[in-house]
């Protein structure tokens, strides 16, 4: 079976590691014309998909901007997960669920079981319940070829009170690192913000060597951080990393789309 790195990095490698966030919030639809409604992420997301399909490998829907409809949205989101599946898009749901037992056992069989509307290849989550807690899940990952993207360093400023506190000699940023190396089927992957400062985080041995694990990096575009840089700022893991966008790429509006992806494509180091 190949490892979930590998899928990550045979991705990268044939579409670029440029991920499409597919974020229908109440703004980004009045700036594409839509209805702040379920009918409205549908569309917005269904147009997002036609425009991926074959300029890119991934995206990465935020779940939140679905939920907010209810059972509506929810059934907005099966679709274009659906669609997704059907373009072969990798996909990232950004849910970061978090729990334990048979609540995460609950999560495990929603984003990955065989025949679940929701399944995508990709989840990201919390691991501050404790690693353990996300052994479940990673095995019901494993068995559909998925895996994890664990908070670790995340690129919203609040962040460092509480990812950078320390137990001995170690940030809680490290202690996930060193959670996710120990994971050997490589199914378990990190969320590292590309606007924070890796040797403050506690995580400078991510740029001096290859972490062998796959990252999942926002922060690009609108938040500050430029594609020409993932080298720069992750090292020798640049090659495991996904450089997620999504208002950088879709606040022009969806008849600029594959303009934006082309020129974010043509920025990004290889």
């Amino acid at each position: 079976m190949t490892s979930f790195l590998s899928r990550v990095q045979k991705t990268i490698e044939d579409h670029s590691a440029l991920c499409l966030g597919i974020d229908p919030s109440e703004s980004e639809l009045r700036e594409w014309g839509l209805p702040n409604s379920a009918q409205g992420v549908l569309d917005f997301g269904l147009r997002c998909l036609d425009t991926a399909a074959g300029n890119l490998g991934f995206i990465k829907p935020q779940v939140a901007f679905f939920e907010r409809f209810g059972s509506q949205g929810i059934l907005a989101l099966e679709q274009i997960l659906a669609e997704a599946r059907a373009a072969n898009l990798f996909v990232i749901s950004d849910a970061k669920r978090g729990d334990i037992g048979s609540t995460m056992q609950g999560y495990a069989e929603a984003w990955f079981g065989d025949d679940s509307p929701l399944r995508s290849d990709a989840l990201t989550v919390s691991g501050y319940l404790g690693p353990d807690s996300l052994e479940g899940m990673l095995d019901y990952a494993s068995d559909v070829n998925g895996g994890l993207f664990v908070l670790c360093a995340t690129s919203n400023p609040e962040a460092k009170q509480l990812q950078t506190a320390r137990q001995g000699n170690k940030s809680v940023s490290k202690l996930v690192l060193d959670a996710a190396r120990k994971v050997e089927a490589q199914n378990l992957g990190l969320v590292i913000g590309a606007t924070q400062d890796l040797a403050e985080f506690g995580l400078g041995e991510v740029i001096e060597q290859d972490c062998k694990v796959a990252i999942l990096a926002p922060g690009f575009g609108a938040q500050g951080a430029k594609l020409a840089d993932i080298q720069s700022i992750f090292g020798a893991s640049a090659k495991n990393v996904i450089a997620s966008m999504s208002r950088g790429l879709t606040s022009t509006g969806p008849d600029k789309l594959k303009e934006q992806i082309k020129i974010a494509k043509d920025e990004i180091w290889r």
